[in-house]
Order: structure tokens, then sequence, then C-alpha cells
């Protein structure tokens, strides 16, 4: 049964079943559904689950893994997909919201990183990055962090508005914000921390582009 192997999850984590749903923007009532009625999820929540603990969807259903010999099964130059390498694209980031939250998660998208940090695409609003490539629609992958260097390319939330994507630079107490656009509309942003909270949400390590 689904949630036996999620308890077991949760258990080999050293997590509480409350709290691995909260991170994965699930609520205690779907964690009690599966307990009282045995129910499995949907196929997007079982890939969430299996993204969150890094097991294959097969193996929270209980399916026996797949031998060598049938893996070999597999078309010339294909790999088998592994649900564990895909990480969520929220259509939004706000503060007072879950960063993964239901509301905020649109589906799961590959990734090819292996470093153990934590990572979400995020769709890109507007046009003040288009100068380096980054377009109106795209999607960034983004390694969550609280922490970049200076003009390193981060997803930055000021005053708790939704989150942007620019050049971060620190000089004491002073936060400049910087687009790169054709645009002439958008300039630098300056901030005095000691008036405005800005809070780092992650690194811009990818950028993939959608037609």
């Amino acid at each position: 049964m689904f949630y036996d192997c999620y308890t077991a999850l949760c258990q080999a984590r050293g997590i509480s079943r409350s709290r691995a749903a909260q991170e994965m923007g699930l609520s205690n009532s779907t964690v009690t559904k599966w307990k009282n009625t045995g129910a499995t999820p949907s196929g997007e929540t079982l890939a969430r689950v299996s993204a969150y603990f890094g097991v294959p969807v097969g193996e929270l259903l209980g399916e026996a893994v797949p031998s060598v010999q049938e893996e070999r099964k597999l078309p010339e130059g294909a790999v088998p997909f592994d649900p564990a390498l895909t990480a969520p694209l929220l259509g939004t980031v706000r503060a007072g919201l879950p960063m993964y939250a239901e509301e905020n998660i649109e589906g799961y998208i590959p990734i090819t990183r292996k470093d153990g940090a934590r990572y979400f695409w995020l769709r890109v609003r507007g046009d003040s990055m288009n100068a380096v490539g980054i377009s109106e629609n795209d999607e960034i992958l983004v390694r969550e962090q609280p922490e970049v260097e200076n003009g390193q390319l981060a997803v930055v939330m000021v005053n708790g508005d939704e989150a942007t994507v620019k050049y971060f630079r620190q000089e004491g107490s002073l936060v400049v914000l910087t687009p790169k656009s054709f645009n002439p509309v958008h300039q630098p942003q300056i901030y005095d921390l000691k008036r405005v909270q800005v809070r780092v949400v992650g690194l811009v390590v990818e950028c993939r582009k959608v037609f």
C-alpha cells in the first residue's frame, strides 16, 4: 500500500509524515486520506513524492524493480526515465505561501544535476533579462540557496512581493538588482536593507527556451 511505503520513507529520512507533506506542498488531509482509504495518489502527486524521496514511482507502488535484461530492451541511445531527477515548475514564488504549495506547482521537468541540492524551475515573466537570452515564458532552473556571490544571476524577493530575476550585488547594507534588457524602461534597482527586506531565493543555473 502506498501509505505504508510513504511512512517507511519518512522514517528512513527521520522526518514526520506531516512535515514531508508540507515540504512537498501537500495537505495533512491528503496524507490522512492515504491512511484511511488506502488511496493511491494521482500521477502528478506520485511524481512529486518520487522526486522528493529520490525513489522510482514503481517502488512507491510496490512494483518489482526491472531486471538489467529488461532495461536493455530500451531503444539504442535511450536512457530510462528517472522521476527522481525532476524539479517542480513553479508558476510563482511569493512570500507567505510555501514555495512548493500545490497552487504554485504547474508540473515537473527533468534535470541532469545530481549534486543533492534542491532545485526548482520558474517561468519568466517580462523582458527585463532578454539581453542575456532569457525571454518571456522561458523556464529557468534555480538552485535553492539563501545567498549568492556578487555578480551572479539570482531569483530575489523584495518586500515579500513576487520573485524577480536580476543580477545581484550587495555592498554593506545596499543591494543592487541589475536587469539586462534591450528595453530601456528596465533600470538597476537599489535597496537599503535597513528599510527594505531583500531575500535571495536561489541561484539561476540554467535556462530552458520555450517556443
